[in-house]
């Protein structure tokens, strides 16, 4: 089958319920890789080009799943494979809740998912070890990350403040209680 029929069948499975699709529930038999890709930015790819329509990528996001270091689009008859240079979902926007201990930080991805930064749903901050560049991210639902754009990590480092971890100073910030360095305090 080519592609782009892989394609049209998957959509076809694809549950018109509200809600996100029990994908974690799903476990057919893995059909093969299609040629889709998500780049860093966010942008969904179809045979080497963009996915204009936003509701067609917003209704494949549903179906996305993370299994080990691979990504895959997933319906209750169907598995196939899909390339995800860096994480599925960019985390666009911040809404900041509250303040001190007690503030919560709310991001919206580029697939209009929300999630609030706590112990469900935890930052993590990678630094390259060449370029010392930080790479921020957020578990936006089960083994699936959004990369913080840069303009909203901008955002945190603005409300972070210094705490003092295994005796160096860090800067970070507190979502639900739990507090998330973002970078060290030089």
């Amino acid at each position: 089958m080519t592609d782009a029929g892989k394609a049209n069948d998957l959509l076809a499975q694809i549950p018109t319920h509200k809600g996100l699709p029990p994908v974690h529930l799903w476990n057919p038999d893995f059909c093969g890789d299609i040629d889709m890709r998500i780049a860093r930015d966010g942008t969904w790819y179809y045979l080497g080009t963009p996915i204009g329509r936003k509701p067609m990528v917003r209704l494949f996001s549903t179906i996305i799943r993370r299994d080990g270091d691979d990504y895959f689009l997933i319906t209750p008859v169907e598995k196939v494979g899909i390339r995800v240079d860096d994480a599925p979902f960019v985390a666009v926007t911040l809404e900041v809740l509250g303040s001190g201990e007690a503030q919560v930080l709310r991001f919206t991805s580029n697939v209009e998912d929300q999630a609030e930064a706590g112990p469900q749903n935890p930052l993590r901050v990678e630094i390259d070890p060449d370029t010392q560049e930080p790479s921020p991210y957020v578990l936006m639902r089960s083994n699936l990350e959004a990369l913080i754009h840069r303009n909203v990590f901008y955002q945190l480092v603005d409300l972070a403040v210094v705490r003092v971890i295994d005796g160096a100073q860090w800067l970070g910030v507190w979502s639900h209680g739990v507090f998330y360095p973002i970078g060290r305090n030089c």
